[in-house]
């Protein structure tokens, strides 16, 4: 066994006190995002884990690209057909988090994913790099194939296939908007005491906001 008690670390970057939050978790999630963006740091801000539950029960979990966000809610990109995909479509209930190490923050999001119109995911995907699209349209995301070069050799003939011309958006292909119904903040303290807000969707489109022990 590896036995990892002794990994330790003592957060004190920072605070989150009531007095110095808004009254909705979008403009706090706004102002957390941009403050780890301009802190800097090696990994990708907007890299987020979507957690569904699977067809066979379980959870799973796995890291994607957010690529908007807004008071509506939070829009990620992926292949309908995929695992996740067909969660969504059993369960829209999901989960979002962020970790920015960095900062020593953590932000949870439960909430309902639903598909984005078909105008919004056009044109993101008219947006991306055509290596990108012919990538969305070769791969039959999640299911068994025989080995890596079945997927190069596929890739190169629609390569071909589509020299000079453009990569219209596979049906199968786009976008889910998560809207929160609770988005808990987490800011790293000393003595493992961290600071938790949690904000809950009201009946009247306000937030409830309680402090959690850590």
């Amino acid at each position: 066994m590896n036995d990892l008690s002794n990994y330790r670390k003592s957060y004190e970057k920072s605070e989150l006190l009531e007095d110095s939050i808004p009254d909705d978790p979008i403009n706090l999630f706004n102002r957390w995002f941009h403050e780890v963006e301009n802190f800097g740091g090696s990994g990708e801000v907007n890299a987020m884990t979507v957690s569904t539950i699977g067809l066979d029960g379980f959870p799973k979990s796995r890291v994607v690209l957010l690529k908007k966000f807004s008071e509506e809610g939070f829009v990620f990109y992926t292949n309908y057909n995929s695992e996740k995909g067909k969660a969504i479509a059993a369960n829209p209930h999901v989960c979002l988090s962020f970790f920015w190490q960095e900062m020593e923050r953590q932000v949870i999001i439960k909430g309902i994913a639903q598909k984005t119109s078909e105008n919004i995911s056009d044109n993101y995907f008219d947006s991306r790099p055509d290596g990108s699209k012919l990538g969305a349209v070769v791969s039959n995301q999640s299911e068994v194939i025989p080995s890596r070069s079945f997927l190069e050799e596929n890739l190169k003939k629609l390569e071909n296939a589509f020299e000079g011309k453009s990569i219209s958006r596979p049906e199968h292909w786009g976008g889910y908007l998560v809207t929160p119904l609770e988005v808990e903040f987490w800011q790293g303290r000393a003595n493992r005491l961290h600071d938790r807000i949690s904000y809950k969707s009201q009946s009247d489109f306000s937030w409830s906001i309680q402090r959690l022990a850590p």
